[in-house]
C-alpha cells in the first residue's frame, strides 16, 4: 500500500471519528436545541487553539468514533485549559473502557500541568455490556472520582450539563467547583425514572426528579439555570476569568471600574432590601457574578471585583426568609468559602443578620451541625476576609459571618449597625417577661419596654464597640467602597499559616 493511499486512508478514518454518531442522533439533537459535542469544545476555546487526544480511540470498533468522548488541551481568553465533551451521538454519550481512560488521562493531565478542567457533559451513564472493563479495576470509573477529588482544590473545575448525567456519572458534576444546566435538557440522577419505580414504587419522572431547575433551586447540586447551551459554555468562560489557573496563582485582574453607588438601606430591621442591590452597587460595576442565585436565598455569594481585583461576596440577603441562617444556606456558604479560600480569592462578608433559625424541624435537618461547618469553613480560611456589619449581627450570626473572634483582618460597621447576642425587642422579653406581664396599665407597660429597649440600645452602641476595639472601624456608606480597597490591599501579603494538622474532622 502506497503513502497516497495510507494518507486517504486515515483522512478518511479522521473524517469518519470527528463526524460523531449517525446522523439521525444529530437530527434529534438538533429538535431539543441540543450542539453537537464539538460544536460546544469550539463554542468554549479560543478559534484553533484545541489540541485532542484519543481522536482514534476504538477506531477499529463499528459505531464508536472517538469512544464517545472528545478530550484536549485548549485556551479560554489566552489561558490555558483542558477539557472533556461527552459525544451523545454516539450511544448516547455512555462509558466504555476507552471512555473511562480518556477521561482519566486528561484530569490528571490538568492536575500535573496546573490548569483548569472543564468537563462538557452529555451522557447516559455507563455502558452495560462493557462493565467488567470499565468498572471495577484500577483505572476503571471510580478513578475518574479519586482524579477529580485529588485535583479538587488545587486546579479550577467547572462542568457544563448539556443533557443527562446518569448514575455514577452524575458524580463528575458533583465533584466540580460549580455546574451550569441548561434548563429542559439537563438532569443529573442516581437511578432513571424506571429504576426508581421498580425498587421504592414512586412514579416521577426525569425532569421531576433530577432536572436542571431541581438541582438549581432545591437540591443546591447545581449552580447556573441557563436557557440555551451557549448561556451555559458563556456562563463557564466567565466563571474562570474570576478565577486563577491553580491554587498558587492569584486572581487575575482587570480594569478597575467605578462603582455605582450604595442604595439606601432601611434603618428598620423589620424592612427588607435586596442585599443584591448592595453588592452590585459597592463592586466595581458590572463585576457581580452570582453563583447559586436560586438556591438558598436568604444568603448571596458570588465573585465580583473592588478597584479591579477579584473578591468573593457573602452577604446576608433579608428579601428572603428574614436573611435568617437556614441548613441549606450554612452549606452555600460553606462551600463557597472553601472555593474562594482554595484559590486565593479574598472574602468580603455583609452581614445583615439575625442568626440561624430555630425550631423543632431545623434541630431536626441538623442545623447546629450545618452551622458548625459553615463556622468552621470561614475559620479555616486563611485568604483576606473582612467582615462588615450594614445593619445588624446577632448570635451566632455574628460568627457565622467572619465576626472579630475568627481573625478577619477587618471588622467594619456602618454607623447605625447593632452587634448583639439578641435583637433588643427579644432581649427585653427574655429578660423582663414577668414583669412585664405583671404590668396590668398598657401605657405603662409599653412605656417600660421602651425603656428597657432604650437601655440595651445604648449598651450595644456601635461606638462603645469600637471605643473597646471590638469594632476597627465605623464608616459611611459612602466610604465603605474606598475602605474595603486600601484594607484588602494591606492584607494581601498576610501569614496563611492556620493550624499544625493535616486536616480537622469537618462536622459534617
Amino acid at each position: 500500500m502506497d503513502g497516497d493511499t495510507l494518507d486517504q486512508g486515515l483522512d478518511q478514518t479522521r473524517k469518519r471519528v470527528e463526524a460523531g454518531g449517525a446522523e439521525k442522533y444529530h437530527a434529534a439533537n438538533a429538535a431539543r436545541g441540543k450542539l453537537f459535542a464539538r460544536e460546544r469544545v469550539a463554542l468554549l476555546v479560543d478559534e484553533g487553539s484545541f489540541v485532542e487526544d484519543g481522536l482514534f480511540a476504538n477506531a477499529l470498533a463499528d459505531g464508536l468514533p472517538a469512544d464517545g468522548v472528545v478530550t484536549g488541551a485548549a485556551t479560554v481568553d489566552g489561558r490555558p485549559i483542558c477539557l472533556m465533551a461527552n459525544d451523545s451521538t454516539v450511544k448516547a454519550g455512555s462509558w466504555g473502557a476507552r471512555t473511562v481512560e480518556k477521561i482519566i488521562r486528561i484530569i490528571e493531565r490538568a492536575y500535573e500541568s496546573g490548569v483548569p478542567m472543564v468537563y462538557l457533559v452529555d451522557s447516559a451513564g455507563a455502558r452495560i455490556t462493557d462493565q467488567v472493563e470499565l468498572f471495577p479495576g484500577r483505572r476503571g470509573a471510580g478513578k475518574i472520582f479519586h482524579t477529580q477529588v485529588r485535583a479538587s482544590g488545587s486546579i479550577p473545575q467547572a462542568c457544563a450539563l448539556f443533557g443527562p448525567s446518569a448514575a455514577g456519572g452524575a458524580y463528575i458534576p458533583a465533584f466540580c467547583d460549580v455546574v451550569a444546566m441548561v434548563e429542559g435538557n439537563a438532569s443529573m440522577y442516581l437511578g432513571s425514572d424506571r429504576m426508581v419505580e421498580m425498587v421504592t414504587g414512586e412514579k416521577t419522572t426525569l425532569e421531576a426528579m433530577g432536572g436542571a431547575r431541581v438541582h438549581c433551586a432545591e437540591s443546591g447540586v447545581g449552580h447556573f439555570l441557563c436557557k440555551t447551551e451557549q448561556d451555559a459554555i458563556d456562563t463557564i468562560r466567565r466563571y474562570l476569568s474570576y478565577l486563577p489557573s491553580n491554587w498558587t496563582a492569584q486572581p487575575p485582574a482587570a480594569e478597575p471600574r467605578a462603582e455605582t453607588g450604595l442604595p439606601a438601606i432601611p434603618a428598620s430591621e423589620r424592612q427588607a432590601f435586596d442585599m443584591r442591590k448592595v453588592v452590585k452597587g459597592l463592586l466595581d460595576e458590572g463585576s457581580f457574578f452570582e453563583i447559586q442565585a436560586l438556591w438558598a436565598r436568604e444568603l448571596t455569594v458570588g465573585f465580583g471585583r473592588l478597584d479591579g481585583r477579584v473578591v468573593g461576596v457573602v452577604a446576608n440577603n433579608s428579601m428572603f426568609k428574614g436573611g435568617v441562617l437556614f441548613v441549606d444556606s450554612a452549606d452555600k456558604a460553606t462551600r463557597f468559602v472553601q472555593l474562594c479560600d482554595a484559590f486565593n480569592v479574598p472574602l468580603l462578608f455583609l452581614a445583615d443578620v439575625p442568626g440561624f433559625m430555630v425550631g423543632s424541624a431545623v434541630e431536626k435537618q441538623g442545623i447546629i451541625r450545618h452551622g458548625a461547618k459553615m463556622i468552621t469553613a470561614i475559620s479555616e480560611a486563611t485568604v483576606p476576609k473582612i467582615c462588615v456589619v450594614l445593619r445588624k449581627a446577632y448570635g451566632a450570626g455574628l460568627y457565622a459571618m467572619a465576626g472579630p473572634g475568627f481573625e478577619p483582618d477587618a471588622t467594619i460597621a456602618l454607623p447605625t449597625a447593632k452587634i448583639a447576642v439578641m435583637g433588643a425587642e427579644a432581649a427585653v422579653n427574655a429578660v423582663y417577661a414577668n414583669k412585664i406581664a405583671a404590668i396590668e396599665d398598657e401605657a405603662e407597660r409599653a412605656a417600660f419596654v421602651a425603656d428597657k429597649r432604650a437601655d440595651y440600645e445604648r449598651d450595644i452602641d456601635i461606638m462603645r464597640l469600637a471605643s473597646e476595639l471590638v469594632i476597627d472601624a465605623v464608616v459611611q456608606p459612602a466610604a465603605l467602597r474606598a475602605e474595603l480597597v486600601r484594607r484588602f490591599a494591606a492584607a494581601q501579603s498576610k501569614d496563611r499559616t492556620f493550624s499544625r494538622r493535616r486536616h480537622g474532622v469537618t462536622p459534617v
